[in-house]
């Protein structure tokens, strides 16, 4: 069915609005996949905080004119299923990658973070990226670090003289 004037401005006003606060792109061909699929993927997509939108690629485009996403701009061409991660950067590219082992018809075309523009085979990349909780933890191990490798050095000495005392004492009562 086609969208009149009205309704296409709304699809643009809600993906220049998404476009403007999401973490990063993913568009992916999706033709051949079902309509149970695309309903699976779109339910997935819900729980793992992605924007999912199948739109025609000239309201995309004008969406993301004044964004960090107008680099994919010139390769918006054929049905192209767009995935927007809201709160974390790489939910877009885990989601993508994990479906498409399920659903061979659906093969990421591009990706876009921070402004640059990679080929879909980087939707790997894009999934390997540590999600918040992740990345908190791996920089709480970074931090904790240093500290216990201090109270290690610290109580080597004494740890030293403790063994020490124990085989002197062990060599007497033998």
């Amino acid at each position: 069915m086609a969208l009149n004037l009205n309704q296409k401005k709304e699809v643009v006003a809600e993906l220049a609005g998404v476009a403007a606060s999401a973490h990063s792109l993913v568009a992916a061909e999706y033709l051949g996949l079902t309509v149970s699929q695309l309903t699976d993927l779109r339910k997935k997509a819900r729980e793992n905080g992605v924007f999912l939108k199948v739109a025609k690629n000239t309201l995309v485009s004008r969406a993301v004119e004044n964004t960090d996403y107008a680099v994919i701009q010139d390769e918006l061409t054929g049905p192209l299923l767009y995935a927007f991660s809201k709160e974390d950067p790489g939910a877009a590219g885990r989601l993508i990658k994990d479906f498409a082992k399920t659903a061979d018809k659906l093969k990421p075309r591009l990706v876009s973070l921070g402004g640059q523009m990679y080929p879909g085979s980087h939707v790997d990349v894009l999934a390997s990226l540590p999600t918040r909780e992740q990345a908190l933890a791996m920089l709480v191990g970074l931090i904790a670090q240093p500290a216990t490798m201090l109270a290690r050095v610290l109580a080597e000495p004494a740890a030293s003289t403790a063994r020490v005392i124990n085989a002197v004492g062990q060599q007497k009562a033998a």
